[in-house]
Formats: C-alpha cells, structure tokens, sequence
C-alpha cells in the first residue's frame, strides 16, 4: 500500500508519498507547490506516481483550494481526507476553549512532536511546538500529553511588508540579524528575528514555571532554519513535524488496515 500525505499551508502546499501508512515509513516521493500552481499537480509532480491506497491532509487555506487539490486527485480511486483538531487523538488532549478551532497544521504538528519526544526522551516531558512559516505559532505541551496554549504572531514577512505600508521611508530589506544594527535594513531584518526569538523563548519560560521542568524545544517550518542562531534556548530543528503527525494519525485511525 502507498500513502499521500498532503500539508496545505497559507503560501505553499507540500506533499510526500509513503510506501507505508505508519510512523517510520520510507518517502517514495515528495514536493511542494505554490498555491497558484497546484492546478498543475495531476498532469505534473503527481502524474508518474503509484496511485495511493490512502490520503490524509491539513489545510489551512480557504475552501477554495481544498477543493481544487481535491480535484487533482480525481484520477486515483480514494476519498480525500483531512484533519480537523479535536478534543485528543493520536495520544494528545487538546486544551484549545474551542477544540475544533484550533488549526489543523498546528494539531497535526503537535502530535508529531510529541510523539518524536516520547521516541528521544523515553518519557514524557513538556514540549514546546514552534511552527515558523507564513505566520508564527509557538505551542505549550505538558508532560501528560495536554495542548496547554499557544501563541500566534506574524511570520517575518508580514512583520516587514505591514513596516512598508505603514511608515514612509521603510522599505523590505536585505539586511542581516545584529545584536546592534547600525542601519535601517539590518533594524528590521533584526529586529523581526528577535520580535520572533522572543515569543518563543517566553513560552519556554512559561512551561519551565508552569511544569517545574525544562521542556524539549523543537522548531519547524520553512524558515526555521534562519532562526535558530538568534535563539539563547536550544530548539531541535526538525522540518517534517506535519508529515510526522499526519502517519500518526493515520495509525490511530486504521487507515493502513482499511487499504
């Protein structure tokens, strides 16, 4: 059996095929795709593929666009399927006031995490989630398994261009991250970073009082990668927390045992 692992963001979606619907299965293919071009995905990336016995997602765009990913898979023979955040799944509660209104990449990538903690500690331990993408998310884990809270915050790109419309003079720059940036460029592209390292250090520091314990930090998303030097707490660098949580899921559910 094959499984599709599909994860709709608000700039990019991103796919992997797996030859197995369960945690550890070997990817047989994978890519991404601006949202203005995944119209191009059955005559393009997907057209070579195995057909998948099964497919699970999140989406985060509109409606819009789950339908027309939906409408690239009419070629293969499986009903779509796409993750809702609900009161627990998968070994995770969730906290959230409204459980289902919790983002689906955000619960998707929470159980990931969680579940890579419990394979590198052999225990459970808080856990902090962030996801640096478009938008900025920061998550909070106890050590049972409980979604506690999470932050959400402009990624660095909407941070930079809302500068531009909104003071005259600015303009997105090219600059470079400095503890003392001595001109403009190098203020916002600085500035930016550390509006971001310091969200999530603060939530660091609120799981340390709230837990009594160091969590485990781990960090995903496109632009992870650029903040991990302006960070003063280690966070583990992992980019595949969705898919992760998604072959998760998929076990929970018995997708692998249906196909």
């Amino acid at each position: 059996m094959t499984f599709l692992a599909i994860d709709v963001g608000n700039t990019r979606l991103k796919w992997a095929l797996f030859d197995h619907a369960r945690p550890g299965a070997s990817i047989l293919a994978q890519g991404a795709e601006f949202l203005d071009h995944i119209d191009r995905l059955a005559e393009g990336p997907w057209a070579q593929l195995p057909a998948p016995s099964c497919m699970l997602g999140c989406v985060v765009a509109s409606d819009a666009v789950k339908h027309r990913v939906e409408s690239q898979m009419e070629v293969w023979d499986i009903s779509p399927q796409w993750v809702v955040a609900s009161p627990s799944e998968a070994g995770l509660s969730n906290g959230y006031d409204h459980p289902a209104r919790l983002g689906p990449d955000r619960w998707v990538a929470m159980i990931g995490a969680w579940h890579r903690m419990l394979a590198q500690s052999g225990a459970p331990r808080p856990t902090v989630v962030a996801m640096v993408g478009t938008a900025v998310t920061v998550e909070a884990i106890d050590a049972t398994g409980k979604f506690l809270g999470g932050f959400i915050l402009p990624g660095h790109g909407i941070m930079l261009r809302a500068l531009e419309s909104g003071t005259a003079g600015l303009h997105v720059p090219t600059g470079e991250v400095r503890p003392f940036p001595t001109n403009t460029s190098d203020a916002l592209t600085s500035g930016g970073t550390y509006a971001i390292a310091g969200a999530m250090e603060r939530m660091v520091q609120h799981v340390r009082l709230h837990c009594g314990t160091e969590p485990w930090c781990v960090m995903a998303g496109g632009a992870g990668w650029k903040m991990a030097p302006s960070l003063s707490v280690h966070f583990d660098l992992i980019d595949s927390l969705v898919f992760d949580g998604l072959l998760q899921i998929a076990v929970s559910r018995g997708l692998g045992a249906a196909a």
